[in-house]
């Protein structure tokens, strides 16, 4: 990387430390340098000078100074990743709005946002397909799991992708998602409000990898709003969800909580999670349905996404009709909770 960028910070990743969020992001800044940066006021958290033990919120912009002059001794900036004509392609064709501020993606399935353990494609490191006739690549504002579907929001510009961060901050921003859950809950709609903490490295957790578990004393609120489209013969029913808050695996969780696991959710549901049935598909049946959030230059900018065909397949065997959704947005109270 030879110019600055500049990063929001992505929901799950609230409350980690600056250093650890560099290691995330950087792996190729060594603590010394980042400390030389951060003193020099070349790295810094929404416009202001900012200490590596500094905890991060999600929405904040971080500026990143050029990194591929890193000092010698240091390690260069990994190569941007060679993309093939097949996935330029796919890349445009899951494009669902595009402006000269946004890029609004169909995530499919499968595609990871960001690199990670033994992730050498990912979304992140594409993204120089979707520059156009931007003089900047676009960034990413915020991240599904690799296995949900739906609607991705990018910042084509560093301006834009900040004010569109700052409106996740502020939850000015409002998701809708689908899911189809194994059983029925009990409630026809209602309310989640449940604390959420990570498994990993807690005493008595075990590994837990980025699995969280509801914790009442030390796990940070997780609120989600849901009711019942329909429901097939007691055995599944189809979900329309709100998170008011963006916890990681937080629709997940919630699901598994009310005894209803999404489909194909082994890590939460274990074999509880798998309906049995032609045409019901194993893979994971969590959708980012919309998204609804105000334009970088006015207005309010609304987003809607088609379902990817593993769950479309099992909306037909159920026989869901996704006309009878209606409208986004309109099942749940319109302010934050």
């Amino acid at each position: 990387m030879n110019s600055v960028q500049t990063l929001a910070v992505a929901e799950d990743e609230a409350e980690l430390r600056l250093d650890r969020w560099f290691r995330r992001r950087f792996p190729q800044v060594g603590h010394g340098m980042l400390e030389r940066l951060l003193r020099t006021g070349q790295v810094r958290v929404d416009g202001k000078r900012a200490k590596s033990n500094q905890r991060l919120d999600a929405g904040q912009v971080i500026r990143i100074p050029p990194l591929a002059e890193l000092p010698s001794g240091q390690a260069p900036a990994p190569r941007p990743a060679v993309i093939s004509d097949a996935e330029v392609k796919a890349l445009c064709d899951a494009i669902l709005y595009k402006d000269a501020d946004v890029i609004v993606l169909n995530k499919p399935a499968g595609l990871a946002v960001q690199g990670g353990t033994n992730l050498d494609r990912h979304l992140d490191g594409m993204l120089d397909a979707l520059r156009f006739d931007a003089a900047e690549r676009p960034r990413l504002v915020h991240r599904l799991d690799k296995d949900t579907s739906g609607v991705l929001l990018l910042g084509r510009t560093a301006a834009a992708a900040a004010k569109l961060a700052a409106a996740f901050r502020s939850r000015s921003a409002r998701k809708c998602y689908w899911a189809l859950v194994v059983g029925v809950p009990k409630l026809r709609q209602g309310r989640i409000d449940a604390p959420l903490a990570k498994m990993t490295g807690r005493p008595g957790r075990g590994g837990g990898g980025d699995k969280v578990e509801v914790d009442e004393e030390e796990g940070r609120r997780a609120v989600t709003y849901y009711r019942i489209v329909e429901a097939a013969l007691r055995k599944t029913a189809w979900l329309e969800m709100e998170p008011r808050t963006g916890r990681t695996h937080q629709l997940r969780a919630h699901c598994a909580l009310l005894g209803t696991p999404i489909q194909g959710d082994g890590k939460y549901g274990g074999q509880a999670a798998y309906l049995t049935g032609q045409g019901v598909s194993r893979k994971l049946h969590l959708h980012a349905r919309a998204i609804e959030l105000p334009h970088p230059r006015g207005g309010m900018l609304r987003v809607v996404a088609p379902l990817p065909a593993h769950m479309a397949a099992s909306f037909a065997f159920f026989d869901f009709a996704e006309a009878v959704a209606g409208e986004p947005f309109t099942a749940f109270p319109g302010d934050a909770s």
